[in-house]
C-alpha cells in the first residue's frame, strides 16, 4: 500500500498498486460472497435467539440485568454466532495481549482507537459487554435484536432529554458495584484513521469510576478496515477486507487506571489523561480534534476550528467554474449589500446564490450551500464573511466592524452571548456552540463592544492565532488558488498549523 500522509485523522483510502487490485479482484469475486453470505446467515440465526433472551418479560423486568438460566444459556450461544461471524468475514484469530480486569476492578472498558464497524469483533474478547448505541439502530433488522440482547443504552443525537437519560443511565450502572455488567465505550465517539487519537468524550468518565484502557490494531499488510468521514466508504471497505485470505487484528488490555480526586471530580481531564496514556502506548499523538455536527474540527479557546474550511472549498469551487477575482469582489460587494437590507435578505436560495456568483450551473451552489447548512439555502452572512477573511479585499478590522454591524440588528452596540456565537460562525463558517470564554475574555460589565472585541482577537495571545491562522490572507506558497487578493492580485499560502500539543493541522489543498 502506498503511505499516504492524510490531512487528519478523519480521512483514510485504501491505495493498491496494480498488482494488489488485480489480486483483490480475483480473491474478491470468489471469497466476497461466500463471505458476506455465512454472515449474513450466522446473523439471520442469532435474530430469534437474541430475542429470546428477553421475550417474556416485562418492563420493569427488562430494565435490570438479565441473570439466570437466560444469561447462561442465550450469552454463549450469541457469543458463538457473533465470533462465527468475523470468522467467515476473515478474522481467523484475535491476538490478545493483557489480561481483562474484572467487573469490580474496571467496570468500564474505552476502547481506542475507533476504526470502523469492524472494530465489534472487540466484543468477543470482552464476553459481550454493554454498549452504548444510538436509538435510531433499534429499528435495524438484526442489530436491533442484538442490541436489546445487549441491554445497550441508547441514546437520541437529535433529542437532548435522551441524553440527558443516557447519562443517568450510565452513571447508574457503572456505580452499581457489580450489579450490571460491564460495559465497553469508545471514548472517540467516531472513526479515524488511526494516525493520531483525537479528543476523548467524557462519557466514559462521568462516573469517576476506574476504567481499563484498551488498544486495537489492525496489524496487515493492507490497512482495509477503517471507514472514516472521507476516504474509503463502509462497503469498500467491507469488500476489500473480505477479498483478503486472512484479516489480524490484536486487542491490548492495558493496566486499570484508577482516577485521581482531581479526575474524578473533573470528567474532562480524566479523559484527556487517558486519551494522553493511550496515545502514548500506540505511539501516536493526541490530538484535540473532535466531529461536530459531522464537521471535522479542532478546538482553541472553546471555539471550534474546521479542518476543511468551507470558505477554502467555496473559492476553489469558484475557481473550477473559472470565476475571477474580480467577479468573486463584486459578488461579495452584492452579498453584503443584501445582508444589510435586513435579515430577510440575508438568507438565499441556491439558485439566488448561482445568479450573485454569476455560476453557469445551480449544481455548483447547491454545493456551496451544502458547505454552510443541511438544505438548499444559506445565510449569506456566512458566505461573505468567511470568504471575505480569505480573500484579503477588505482589513480584518473593517471585516469586524461589518460582522458586529449584521448581528448586532438592534444597533446597540454592545452583542449578546448567543449574537457572538452567531458571529464567530459566520467568520469561521462552522456553528460555534461554546464562545463563553470569548465572551467572559471580550466582554465588560455584561458590555461586549466591538472595540473589545477587537481587542480580545487581535492581542489574546489564544484568539490572535484564530484571527492569524484562520481569518487572515495567507502567506506565498500553497495550491489554494487566489487565497488573497489584496490590490487585486492573487496570492496563495501553504498552511501547515501547529496546535497546542503538538501535532500538525494540514490544511487540506484544494487543488
Amino acid at each position: 500500500m502506498e503511505t499516504q500522509e492524510y490531512p487528519h485523522p478523519f480521512v483514510h483510502d485504501v491505495k493498491l498498486s496494480r498488482t494488489q487490485r488485480i489480486r483483490g479482484i480475483i480473491l474478491g469475486s470468489i471469497l466476497f460472497p461466500l463471505r458476506v453470505a455465512l454472515a449474513a446467515l450466522f446473523f439471520l440465526i442469532m435474530w430469534p435467539v437474541a430475542r429470546l433472551r428477553l421475550a417474556g418479560l416485562s418492563e420493569e423486568e427488562r430494565s435490570r440485568p438479565v441473570t439466570g438460566w437466560r444469561r447462561w444459556l442465550f450469552h454463549p450461544i450469541v457469543w458463538l454466532l457473533s465470533r462465527a461471524v468475523f470468522f467467515s468475514l476473515g478474522f481467523l484469530w484475535v491476538k490478545v495481549k493483557g489480561r481483562r480486569a474484572d467487573l469490580k476492578e474496571a467496570p468500564v472498558l474505552v476502547v481506542a482507537p475507533h476504526s470502523g464497524f469492524l472494530d465489534m469483533l472487540v466484543l468477543c474478547p470482552t464476553q459481550l459487554a454493554t454498549v452504548v448505541s444510538r436509538s435510531e439502530n433499534t429499528s435495524l433488522p438484526v442489530i436491533g435484536a442484538l442490541l436489546e440482547f445487549n441491554q445497550s443504552v441508547l441514546v437520541s443525537r437529535k433529542d437532548p432529554e435522551s441524553r440527558k437519560k443516557a447519562v443517568a443511565q450510565l452513571n447508574e450502572r457503572l456505580t452499581s458495584r457489580g450489579y450490571w455488567p460491564q460495559m465497553l465505550m469508545f471514548p472517540e465517539g467516531t472513526t479515524t484513521n488511526g494516525r493520531a487519537l483525537i479528543k476523548f468524550k467524557p462519557g466514559a468518565f462521568l462516573a469517576g469510576v476506574p476504567v481499563q484502557p484498551v488498544l486495537l490494531r489492525y496489524p496487515n499488510k493492507l490497512d482495509t478496515v477503517r471507514w472514516t468521514y472521507k476516504g474509503t466508504t463502509w462497503t469498500e471497505s467491507l469488500w476489500h477486507t473480505s477479498s483478503q485470505l486472512y484479516t489480524n487484528m490484536t486487542v491490548e488490555f492495558l493496566p486499570v487506571y484508577n482516577p485521581s480526586p482531581e479526575e474524578r471530580s473533573d470528567p474532562k481531564l480524566y479523559a484527556d489523561n487517558i486519551q494522553k496514556l493511550m496515545a502514548k502506548a500506540l505511539g501516536v499523538p493526541a490530538t484535540d480534534y473532535v466531529m461536530e455536527g459531522r464537521v471535522p474540527v479542532s478546538k482553541l479557546g472553546g471555539l471550534s476550528l474546521p479542518l476543511e474550511s468551507p470558505a477554502r472549498e467555496t473559492l476553489s469551487l469558484l475557481h473550477r467554474n473559472g470565476i475571477t477575482a474580480p467577479q468573486i469582489e463584486v459578488a461579495l460587494d452584492t452579498m453584503i449589500d443584501r445582508c444589510r437590507s435586513g435579515a430577510p435578505g440575508s438568507k438565499t436560495s441556491a439558485e439566488e446564490l448561482r445568479s450573485i456568483l454569476t455560476l453557469p450551473d445551480k449544481q455548483t451552489a447547491v454545493q456551496i450551500c451544502g458547505l454552510y447548512s443541511k438544505d438548499e439555502s444559506v445565510d449569506l452572512r456566512q458566505i461573505y464573511l468567511s470568504v471575505s477573511a480569505l480573500t484579503g479585499f477588505v482589513s480584518f478590522k473593517s471585516l469586524l466592524h461589518s460582522a458586529f454591524t449584521l448581528f448586532d440588528r438592534e444597533a446597540r452596540g454592545s452583542l449578546s452571548a448567543e449574537e457572538l456565537s452567531h458571529l464567530m460562525g459566520a467568520l469561521l463558517g462552522v456553528p460555534q456552540h461554546h464562545t463563553a470564554q470569548l465572551y467572559a475574555e471580550a466582554s465588560s460589565q455584561g458590555q461586549l463592544t466591538e472595540e473589545n472585541l477587537l481587542r480580545v482577537l487581535t492581542a489574546h495571545p489564544t484568539y490572535q492565532r484564530v484571527v492569524n491562522e484562520y481569518l487572515q490572507p495567507e502567506e506565498a506558497g500553497s495550491q489554494l488558488p487566489f487565497t488573497s487578493l489584496t490590490n487585486g492580485k492573487a496570492v496563495n499560502n501553504n498552511g501547515n498549523m501547529h496546535n497546542g500539543n503538538g501535532s500538525v493541522h494540514y490544511d487540506k489543498k484544494l487543488e
